[in-house]
């Protein structure tokens, strides 16, 4: 059976990304791609490196066009997805890659993002734990996902084994991320020139203010957090095109042991494909996760300051954005989890 897609946003960075990713899914037809200012113009002119759908041309992003298809992506800027909710109601499948129906609290959204408080879709971090399972759990025969905030799920794939198992206290917890300047998307803004990046490392969203904080405060209460969630958040953007690699770190339990702790990760993450723990001793390089929809991370123990380490690296494109998005959409429909995604990066 093949399986027909429309994809919004498709000149965007994350546009790009899902068709990148849907390109090589054998059971994806991509019948039509939207654009809002590049609607008329050849797909090929604004993702280049796309040959094998050279012969796609953008067109207007309306309900109408979006409708008649199995399966609709939204790579929206936030805020855009919602208006279209109601009107693809007859739509099987829609996925959300932009923030609009990720969090499930009105008053986080009033919060951090404001406005009318759009409904709660089914998340689409397969992998995560929550009580009595994981999140593929819910996925399975969903209708509408909310694909991840970048940086959201690389934070909370770090941490949640920890919360799920009692091993760590969520209530202090540190996470300072370096970060690619394509999460931010592909709109031009000053501070993403290369002229103002190169060389430099710049933080921002500093002081509890990014909008991913509310996202990681809902899955790790979702994983079993017995108290509030609270966590000092600080992304650095460095200039590489696409990565993430989160540092984040969280006070050991009482009496927890050294490998109390270790198991916590192990047991989460055995026989995932996509989340992979590295031995003892080793951390991930952003580089090895380059293309491929894998989170790889490293775990350290630090008793001088009974603290667990944690260091993560994505390819914010891939595992953070379009390929968590690509796996939720297997699930729901019930195809292989992996299908059209890869476990292997590029290298050099």
């Amino acid at each position: 059976m093949t399986i027909s897609v429309a994809v919004s946003g498709a000149s965007g960075y994350a546009g790009g990304e899902i068709l990148r990713l849907l390109a090589a899914h054998p059971d994806i037809e991509i019948r039509t791609v939207t654009a809002h200012s590049n609607a008329g113009q050849p797909l090929i002119d604004h993702q280049p490196h796309l040959r094998s759908l050279a012969h796609l041309t953008l067109q207007d992003t309306t309900p109408e066009i979006l409708a008649g298809h199995d399966v609709v992506f939204l790579a929206l800027p936030h805020g855009q997805s919602a208006q279209y909710t109601e009107q693809l109601a007859g739509t099987p499948l829609v996925i959300d890659a932009g923030a609009d129906h990720r969090l499930t609290s009105k008053d986080a959204w009033d919060a951090f993002y404001g406005g009318e408080f759009p409904e709660p879709w089914t998340y689409g971090v397969p992998e995560l734990p929550i009580a009595n399972g994981k999140q593929r759990d819910r996925l399975a025969g969903a209708t509408r996902i909310a694909a991840p905030g970048c940086n959201a799920s690389t934070v909370s794939l770090s941490l949640s084994p920890g919360v799920a198992a009692g091993v760590i206290d969520a209530s202090d917890i540190v996470s300072v991320l370096a970060v690619g300047p394509s999460g931010a998307g592909k709109s031009l803004k000053t501070n993403l020139l290369a002229s103002e990046i190169l060389g430099s490392a710049n933080p921002y969203a500093v002081g509890g203010t990014h909008r991913h904080i509310p996202e990681i405060q809902q899955a790790l209460t979702d994983a079993g957090a017995a108290g509030p969630v609270r966590i000092s958040f600080t992304p650095v953007l460095v200039p590489m095109a696409r990565g993430i690699l989160a540092t984040s770190t969280a006070p050991i339990a009482p009496g927890v042991s050294d490998e109390q702790v270790r198991d916590a990760w192990e047991s989460a993450y055995a026989g995932e494909t996509f989340v992979q723990l590295l031995p003892a001793g080793q951390f991930p390089r952003t580089a090895d996760v380059l293309g491929a929809n894998t989170a790889l991370m490293g775990l350290a123990i630090d008793r001088a300051a009974n603290r667990v380490v944690v260091v993560t690296a994505v390819d914010n494109l891939v595992k953070g954005t379009a390929g968590a998005a690509i796996q939720s959409m297997n699930i729901a429909l019930g195809l292989p989890e992996a299908t059209g995604l890869s476990v292997n990066g590029v290298a050099p």
